[in-house]
């Protein structure tokens, strides 16, 4: 077992084994299990470090019971982007890659990446092929793909490094059934060539739920609404989400008498304008704004840092768990529940506990000297001190999903590893040798090494961090990353 920081854990374990104690803990979850991530060799745990006891982990668990598989035949048009170069590498005529692909019974080893995603073993040998080096921005929805010998179907519009080869019309996740996801780790899945595909209608919009309280007047360039972390959704391979900076959104909840993971609005750079529905209570930037019917309040842009929160007394309804991120808009009405639900009333395991104290605002000018851990590959680099020695700057390009870094490429000595669960603040090196440090809408697992893991007292400063911020990072042991932590969660 490798602890890979404060709240993370990775076990080697056998893709069954990992299964089997992922549904153990699940089923019965111990005190401060968070959630489990089980990948092709190993099973991540995450984990409150205040409650939760790391030897539970070597308990011995009974066999996994499976329902019986089933078979899924999928439409199949195979006219992707990178057959013509799977083609040249193996010497194979795409019309024979064809055949061996839709010939094979691909099998459902386990989800993750993405919500719905399903990783399938029994591609063919010409498709072992390696991830791209950078991966693509954006990924269709609906796109057969293969890499280092599995198979999968992206379920929606995402970034990606996998092989396009192909792709199907088959919902494979819808956030409002039950399961939301179309496959389950057993299932054999036949990819059926055809010529034309049928449309996939677009997924009902769920009926609204609680009061409206607040209409948007102007959304701001990329608001949304944002909690606590949910756990306890990884095995539909579904995030935990969250807000970027959850001291920021704790102390906004606090001005108004919240729970710390309450939902709110995360504004980026420039905050939206907002028309109260009726009289309510809100706090941003600090203070507190006792709202009347019909009047208005415009917050303006952020002084420093990237991202500010507005707390609404009661707290905003979420989008269930695996949504797509959705940006609010002009009209939409915000709503509060008629009454909050909690996180037990749901069926989800608790939530750690959210950290209090506001991270420093960063400046433009301002080097961020952020520690993190040795990572579960960190070794496999050819120089991993050259990490914590390099200068980085943060790229326009980072996002929810992760902080893209530039500075000096690193050198892996292999560009991809088994799939594997992705703690919060993994440093990933896609194949350009730029690290990118996984965020809350972090892909749940990956195949790209990690060379670190940032703390979790140090995620708040990345969270704040603007384009061009400058970076150092510091290789600490995990006592410090405790010390660090239990000095933030203090009040």
């Amino acid at each position: 077992m490798q602890v890979l920081a404060d709240g993370a854990a990775l076990l080697e374990l056998s893709n069954a084994d990992a299964l089997a104690l992922a549904a153990s803990l699940t089923a019965a979850p111990p005190q401060g299990f968070l959630d489990a991530i089980p990948g092709a060799r190993t099973l991540l745990v995450l984990f409150d470090p205040d409650r939760f006891d790391l030897d539970r982990l070597e308990v011995a668990h009974g066999p996994l019971v499976r329902p019986p598989p089933r078979t899924h035949r999928l439409r199949t048009i195979y006219d992707g982007p990178d057959l013509p170069a799977i083609s040249a590498q193996s010497g194979i005529a795409i019309r024979d890659l064809v055949g061996l692909h839709s010939q094979a019974v691909h099998t459902v080893a386990f989800l993750g990446f993405a919500p719905g995603f399903a990783y399938l073993l029994g591609a063919p040998a010409p498709f072992a092929v390696p991830r791209l080096q950078t991966p693509r921005v954006r990924v269709p929805s609906g796109s057969l793909a293969v890499a280092d010998g599995y198979s999968g179907v992206y379920p929606g519009d995402t970034p990606g490094g996998w092989r396009l080869i192909g792709r199907v019309a088959e919902r494979m996740f819808d956030p409002e059934a039950s399961p939301p996801a179309l496959l389950r780790p057993g299932d054999q899945v036949i990819f059926e060539p055809a010529e034309e595909l049928p449309s996939i209608s677009a997924l009902p919009i769920p009926a609204s739920q609680g009061k409206p309280v607040l209409r948007v007047i102007e959304p701001g360039p990329s608001t949304s609404i944002q909690g606590g972390p949910r756990y306890g959704h990884s095995a539909y391979g579904v995030p935990a989400g969250g807000a970027m900076d959850l001291p920021a959104l704790a102390a906004a909840n606090a001005l108004v008498g919240n729970a710390p993971d309450a939902a709110g609005l995360e504004f980026t750079l420039i905050g939206p304008e907002i028309e109260a529905l009726t009289d309510l209570r809100v706090g941003v930037s600090g203070g507190v704004r006792d709202l009347r019917l019909g009047e208005r309040v415009k917050i303006g842009m952020l002084e420093q840092g990237v991202r500010g929160y507005l707390a609404v007394a009661g707290g905003l309804v979420e989008s269930r768990p695996g949504s797509a991120l959705r940006r609010v808009q002009r009209a939409d009405l915000l709503r509060v529940a008629a009454e909050r639900e909690t996180r037990m009333r749901r069926g989800e395991p608790p939530a750690a506990e959210v950290p209090r104290q506001p991270a420093p605002q960063s400046r433009r000018d301002q080097l961020l000297e952020v520690r993190a851990l040795a990572g579960p590959q960190s070794g496999s680099f050819d120089e991993p001190d050259r990490f914590f020695s390099a200068l980085y700057t943060v790229s326009p390009q980072s996002d929810r999903r992760g902080l893209r870094l530039l500075g000096p490429p690193l050198q892996p000595r292999r560009a991809d590893i088994a799939p594997e669960g992705t703690a919060p603040g993994a440093v990933q090196v896609p194949g350009d040798g730029l690290p990118i440090v996984l965020g809350p809408d972090r892909p749940v697992t990956g195949g790209y090494p990690k060379i670190a893991t940032v703390i979790s007292a140090d995620l708040p400063l990345l969270a704040q961090a603007r384009p061009g911020a400058r970076i150092r990072f510091r290789r600490v042991d995990l006592a410090e990353a405790f010390r660090a932590r239990k000095g933030q969660t203090s009040t």
